[in-house]
């Protein structure tokens, strides 16, 4: 029982990053925006954040308010996230560069920057950011009584801030596109940008804020993946970004299903890495090196999963094209 605690508890951790940054692609896209920039954003989002909690811990901050530092270094992560999108709707919206290669000169980007940036804080060499154990949230830090039961191990093992966060933004996420008229907006922008320039919508505005949108759910998801992963930031998220598009279109531009989608996705993460611990999985000990086998499920699953279902998908009519109000899409 505390395998599937464990496992169920892992699950939730890693699908937080996917549903974040997957809602990030979904908002720059449906506002026309195709946003290959993801996996970048989110190692400036948890770059700075990183640096943020590690500065706080040196001043005596972050220890005496543990949760509050966590927060604020959210709000980091989102502001650095929305920051560094805006190069990439600078260069798709105002120049109507190729979105694609901007992304990946993004992406190229970011990870050069991180271990410069580490570097020149904490020295030549030091290239891991260490992340304080008082992130996360756990019994005593609430008052509560430790024990280790089936329940305190789903909630309690691997319980951070980022998870309640991700989950109001995801309710926020539903009701700004499907009840509000910024999100209708925003979607008729990334369907037929002209019908909406003709009745008064600003589709260079909408498009600026479906990208700054993402930078947002982008930076905090490169945080929540740091938390997740382990005990320091090493200036990768290890392609979370691109899974995080694969679920996005697996999720088909919708925030429910993309929820779904990252579950999946971090349910066979998770299988992978307590793969050891399954009895009735088989174990590969005639292969070498067969604990990667299992490490290779999310992938794996991805492509089958992308190439079974890209027929029914069904993307923005507008993503990826730029528009020129003059003369239309060009």
């Amino acid at each position: 029982m505390n395998i599937l605690a464990d496992i169920i508890s892992g699950t939730i951790l890693f699908a937080i990053p996917l549903l974040l940054v997957a809602l990030g692609g979904m908002f720059s896209e449906r506002s026309g925006v195709i946003n290959i920039a993801l996996e970048g954003i989110m190692i400036i989002g948890a770059l700075f954040s990183c640096l943020f909690m590690s500065a706080m811990e040196q001043t005596g901050f972050g220890t005496a308010n543990p949760q509050l530092t966590v927060l604020l270094a959210i709000l980091v992560a989102a502001c650095t996230g929305i920051l560094y999108s805006m190069m990439l709707a600078f260069a798709a919206i105002k120049l109507k560069a190729d979105q694609t290669i901007g992304g990946t000169a993004l992406n190229m980007l970011a990870p050069a920057v991180a271990i410069v940036l580490t570097w020149a804080i904490q020295g030549q060499g030091q290239s891991n950011i260490f992340i304080p154990s008082w992130t996360r949230i756990t019994q005593q830090s609430l008052g509560l009584e430790a024990n280790s039961d089936f329940f305190t191990r789903l909630f309690f093992k691997s319980l951070y801030l980022t998870t309640p966060v991700a989950l109001i933004l995801l309710v926020l996420a539903v009701v700004v596109l499907y009840k509000t008229k910024v999100g209708l907006r925003l979607r008729a922008c990334g369907e037929h940008p002209q019908a909406a320039d003709s009745v008064g919508i600003n589709v260079y505005r909408m498009r600026y804020l479906g990208v700054g949108i993402s930078g947002l759910f982008g930076g905090v998801g490169g945080l929540a993946y740091a938390l997740a992963a382990g005990t320091s930031f090493q200036s990768t998220v290890a392609g979370y970004g691109f899974l995080a598009l694969a679920v996005m279109i697996f999720g088909n531009w919708k925030p429910m299903n993309i929820l779904g989608a990252s579950l999946f996705f971090a349910l066979f993460k998770n299988i992978g890495s307590y793969a050891a611990s399954i009895p009735f999985l088989p174990q590969f000990k005639a292969i070498k090196a067969s604990e990667y086998i299992y490490l290779m499920l999310p992938y794996i699953v991805t492509m089958i999963l992308l190439i079974l279902t890209s027929k029914r998908s069904r993307a923005p009519k507008a993503e990826g094209i730029p528009y020129d109000k003059g003369g239309g899409q060009g």
